[in-house]
């Protein structure tokens, strides 16, 4: 498997993959995720492949993407409270259903973690719905801590 930015020729499979998580998400939080809905449409997805602040990765094998890392890079300057460091943003990661347990998302972990040092950022971060155990599992088995808790009250 290569790991490497994404390109134009890779949106059906990682929309294909963008669709499972949605089921995920959908399943767990039937009340805040639509069924059956796309996250992007195609032209939003080719202008986020192009955007350099934005650098999705894609493991893949010859053109079949397996698993992808979409990034986001973020940093406070001038906060009046919050240094202004740089941080990589997972925005989301996920492995092909078929492909898990194969340890793709843990290189593709390591390798956001190694473009995130050569890139000069402080830290790598994420967020995990409560709804994913096997998520939150898999972070904390690369090292990830709890950095802050989203909490709700359903009225």
């Amino acid at each position: 498997m290569q790991i490497r930015r994404a390109q134009e020729k890779d949106m059906e499979g990682i929309n294909r993959l963008l669709y499972q998580v949605l089921t995920v998400h959908h399943n767990g939080r039937p009340d805040l995720f639509k069924g059956d809905a796309k996250k992007y449409t195609d032209q939003e997805l080719a202008e986020l492949i192009r955007d350099d602040t934005r650098p999705i990765f894609v493991g893949a094998e010859e053109d079949r993407v397996l698993g992808y890392a979409f990034c986001v890079f973020q940093q406070h300057k001038e906060d009046n409270i919050l240094t202004d460091i740089k941080t990589l943003y997972i925005d989301d990661l996920c492995v092909e259903e078929s492909c898990r347990g194969q340890h793709i998302g843990r290189q593709l972990y390591e390798y956001v973690l190694d473009f995130a040092r050569r890139q000069g950022c402080y830290n790598v971060t994420l967020n995990v719905w409560a709804c994913n155990p096997a998520a939150q599992k898999f972070y904390e088995s690369c090292g990830l801590v709890p950095q802050k808790i989203g909490m709700e009250k359903i009225l």
